[in-house]
């Protein structure tokens, strides 16, 4: 399958990179800056995806506020757990209504476009705002999928969903990005279980496959609308990840 490149374009300069890490008062030596380039590199090699050398900075940024800073955690409600010997089988939520940035790819596979978008979005994040700063990261990134009518796969746009910080959320920083939108979108119930590893269309279809077989037949959820939530970015090896079901009535 033919890969989807990036990299026609030009690599940024050093006074660049310098300006993607401003408010760091310690710049990344080059062999630093390139050892991480590669190693995020590799991983969207495993999506059929090139990252863009313009992805330098923002990679760098992410990953060291990620080493000092916390990430905010998306608010929500814990309504109910279901649990087995111990071990939580899946858990029901309510995510209030908030500020979303999003952006929505259609490329020929699922992990093309979920990889494609989420670099749009860390541009954003790292600085290409209105604001002009790092607004701060939050978990989890969700990814909006639509079943095809046989149930046997997913349609070709996939939304993919950063919530904006607290502190942004009654102002929001507008992306210089066209392709990106700032969404005021409504409270959310769904059913979640967590799984570990890549996401991939293959890998996503056990799950909600096996969450059908735990829940039984229900009228309660949404039967071809479903989300998938990511904790950990790309360049992470263990990556914690939900499969979200919709409460039809919030």
């Amino acid at each position: 399958m033919a890969l989807i490149s990036l990299e026609d374009l030009d690599g940024l300069e050093d006074e660049e990179l310098d300006n993607d890490i401003t408010d760091n008062p310690d710049p990344m030596e080059d062999d630093e800056q390139q050892r991480l380039y590669t190693h995020w590199q590799a991983i969207a090699s495993t999506h059929q995806v090139s990252v863009p050398r313009e992805m330098t900075g923002p990679i760098q940024e992410l990953t060291r506020r990620n080493q000092t800073q916390e990430r905010e955690q998306v608010p929500f409600t814990s309504v109910s757990l279901h649990e087995k010997l111990g071990e939580v089988l899946f858990e029901e939520r309510v995510y209030p209504a908030g500020k979303w940035a999003c952006i929505t790819k259609g490329e020929k596979l699922y992990e093309q476009s979920i990889s494609m978008g989420f670099m749009k979005l860390m541009k954003f994040i790292c600085k290409e705002n209105s604001v002009g700063r790092y607004l701060g990261m939050t978990v989890p990134i969700v990814n909006s999928i639509q079943m095809l009518e046989d149930g046997n796969g997913f349609q070709k746009d996939i939304l993919t969903a950063y919530y904006l910080p607290a502190e942004f959320q009654a102002n929001p920083p507008q992306p210089t990005d066209l392709d990106i939108t700032i969404l005021q979108r409504e409270a959310l119930r769904v059913i979640t279980r967590t799984f570990f590893g890549t996401t991939t269309e293959e890998t996503i279809m056990p799950q909600i496959n096996l969450l059908w077989e735990m829940l039984g037949p229900s009228e309660e959820m949404h039967r071809y609308s479903y989300m998938v939530a990511v904790y950990n970015n790309p360049g992470e090896s263990c990556r914690r990840n939900e499969i979200w079901f919709i409460r039809r009535d919030p």
